[in-house]
């Protein structure tokens, strides 16, 4: 699988040492679950020093079209403007009875805020429409997380902050309101170290089985209070092309631990013994064709 060519021989050494360290060391299914091997994130470019900063492309973009943003933003990000903790994955663990009744464990490894293009000192979290999500994700070797996923990051991230909501109308799609927005959560998490592992600001965009239905539709669910409840059910009501201030990239690795060994999330998904590790939805044999073939 593609996914499973980028990891390096190292990588893969890597891989088993850590699954080793996770049998031994982590016998719950909540316990921190290994580091991420740095193979995961090497086809992310090195973000040049002269890139634009947040604010300098949330001004260049105040008046463009949605159109000419997105392309803009989609630009930046693949040419590796963004904050240096997104590079540093969390890994999250779920835990499902196999088959056989043995337990099944899963270590995904994710960004630990949403996608933002911009310096560290100076960033701002973007919407991406399901078609610009997809690209980048498609290009890092990653994939976008599930429902499943979107309320296990919530139950073990380390700040699960209030959702900020503002008001409804035309102007939620523009640059003025995502640039307040992302203002509203940089004073929400001031006080948290880079690379926290936070949950609760935005909606997410998710993969789903409802999408092969609905063709020409984005997935989107979250905004979880600090208890779990949902402010956003999983919903398909957008075009894919829609993204407002509320809703962010969460972008999840698509290589990921299933009992120690590396596992394509696709086959994962695809697999009805074991996609109740990353899915309460059932198998979705539709994310494949969604991301398509990753870098190689």
């Amino acid at each position: 699988m593609a996914c499973l060519r980028r990891l390096t021989v190292g990588g893969i050494v890597c891989f088993a040492a850590l699954a080793l360290v996770s049998d031994l060391a982590h016998r719950a299914c909540a316990a921190p679950a290994p580091r991420f091997p740095a193979d995961l994130v090497a086809s992310i470019p090195p973000r040049d020093a002269s890139a634009p900063t947040g604010s300098q492309l949330m001004a260049r973009l105040a008046s463009s079209s949605r159109e000419e943003r997105a392309r803009v933003l989609v630009e930046q990000i693949l040419e590796g403007n963004i904050p240096s903790a997104l590079r540093k994955l969390r890994a999250v663990e779920t835990c499902v009875p196999g088959p056989a009744g043995a337990l099944l464990r899963a270590v995904v490894w994710v960004m630990p805020d949403y996608l933002a293009v911009g310096s560290d000192e100076d960033f701002v979290r973007v919407p991406l429409g399901l078609d610009e999500a997809l690209t980048v994700a498609r290009r890092f070797g990653f994939t976008l997380p599930t429902r499943k996923i979107v309320n296990t990051i919530h139950s073990q991230a380390e700040a699960r902050l209030d959702p900020k909501p503002m008001p409804a109308g035309a102007a939620m799609t523009s640059v003025a309101y995502l640039w307040a927005h992302n203002r509203t959560i940089e004073e929400q998490q001031r006080r948290l170290p880079s690379g926290a592992l936070v949950s609760g600001t935005k909606k997410d965009v998710v993969l789903t089985p409802r999408l092969a239905s609905n063709p020409g539709r984005v997935a989107i669910y979250g905004w979880l209070r600090p208890g779990g409840a949902a402010i956003q059910p999983l919903s398909t009501v957008h075009g894919a092309r829609y993204a407002d201030y509320s809703h962010g990239i969460r972008l999840v690795s698509d290589t990921i631990l299933v009992n120690g060994q590396a596992r394509s999330v696709f086959d994962v998904l695809e697999d009805p013994g074991l996609a109740g590790l990353l899915s309460d939805e059932g198998p979705d044999p539709n994310a494949r064709r969604l991301l398509g073939p990753g870098p190689g």
